[in-house]
């Protein structure tokens, strides 16, 4: 559906040259949810502003359903992008016209015939959720509701691909929550390509197929979403993830710390469970087997579209065979166990 060849994208100044995006390659599959995230500065945005033509590659190749849209002309682009719906962070509505002539703007210019782009729009309206507000103007809307005209302005014109940039940081948790469910359920029943452009973990945890981490203009990482849960290899998968799973931003590594020294003789373990071992009662197994005391530090348990994943850093005192048994029957229960040592680089 969509392929990045080595992907480049630089700005250059008098002072300098910059390069925003560097040596990109993906593959994006018809109807899946595919998640990009980084901090600000990572590429994220350039990178989506070159799937949709805003901005052209310095080098390398973009190919949507097998058309390199960097070679097409200026006529072809503004054919494709028709094809390439996308929705923002601050919604970017029309703030003089009312719910349902906002979702009509692009059916005009397509040239859209007036009856058929009303029928459009009211279909559009049902989808999205906002029957009974298509005369209400933005002002009059919530932050959920705004974005909800941005999806349905997006969706008007048929698109095959929705390229959703940082499209839930301006809202509320639960309203990211609902708006993403809303995401979720049209891929389902469109079969529609969304790529979500994002900093949030959560966001990707939710609703994405896979994911591609970036930093510096590269991608870092790539893979199932619930494979990079599991296993992160790079520093800043490892810290998206963290952050994810501690939603009262606790400081986990340096509570972690603090325990090494007060207590040099446990051992600082941290769990991850899969599926139905996040739910089982392991850890009232272990204490009441193998007589060692467990001092919950932080934990969470947390889905995607796969999987449960529990999070949970323990630590473990008692006698020292007692505490190697405990770690063995941890590892024959399938629980990732990772001995967390004075060297905290994770």
């Amino acid at each position: 559906m969509i392929t990045l060849k080595n992907v480049k994208k630089t700005f250059s100044n008098k002072e300098q040259e910059i390069t925003a995006v560097n040596d990109v390659s993906l593959t994006i599959e018809e109807g899946e949810i595919y998640g990009i995230i980084g901090y600000s500065g990572a590429g994220k945005s350039t990178l989506v502003r070159m799937l949709n033509g805003l901005e052209q590659p310095t080098s390398g190749e973009i190919l949507i359903n097998n058309q390199n849209i960097s070679q097409m002309s200026n006529r072809k682009l503004r054919s494709t992008r028709q094809k390439v719906g996308m929705i923002f962070q601050h919604f970017n509505l029309l703030w003089s016209r009312t719910v349902k002539e906002n979702i009509l703007f692009p059916l005009e210019i397509a040239n859209v015939p007036k009856v058929e782009r009303s029928k459009r729009a009211e279909e559009l309206i049902e989808l999205v959720g906002l029957k009974g507000r298509e005369n209400a103007y933005p002002s009059q809307l919530s932050g959920g509701q705004k974005q909800r005209v941005g999806i349905a302005r997006a969706l008007a014109n048929d698109p095959k691909v929705l390229l959703c940039d940082e499209a839930t940081s301006s809202l509320d948790p639960q309203t990211t929550d609902n708006v993403l469910d809303l995401l979720l359920e049209i891929n389902q029943r469109l079969n529609l390509t969304i790529v979500m452009i994002t900093h949030e973990m959560h966001v990707i945890r939710k609703v994405c197929d896979r994911v591609a981490v970036m930093e510096d203009g590269r991608v870092v990482e790539e893979g199932q979403v619930v494979d990079v849960f599991k296993h992160p290899k790079q520093d800043i998968t490892k810290k998206f993830i963290r952050q994810d799973t501690d939603p009262e931003n606790v400081d986990t590594d340096e509570i972690i710390e603090d325990l090494i020294r007060q207590y040099p003789n446990g051992k600082l373990l941290h769990l991850k469970f899969h599926g139905g071992g996040a739910q089982a009662p392991i850890i009232s197994k272990i204490i009441r087997d193998y007589d060692v005391d467990v001092n919950i530090i932080q934990g969470n348990i947390q889905t995607t579209q796969e999987t449960l994943i529990g999070s949970l850093y323990v630590q473990l005192l008692g006698d020292n065979e007692n505490i190697e048994k405990a770690i063995q029957e941890f590892h024959r229960m399938r629980v990732e166990t990772e001995v967390i040592e004075n060297d905290i680089k994770d």
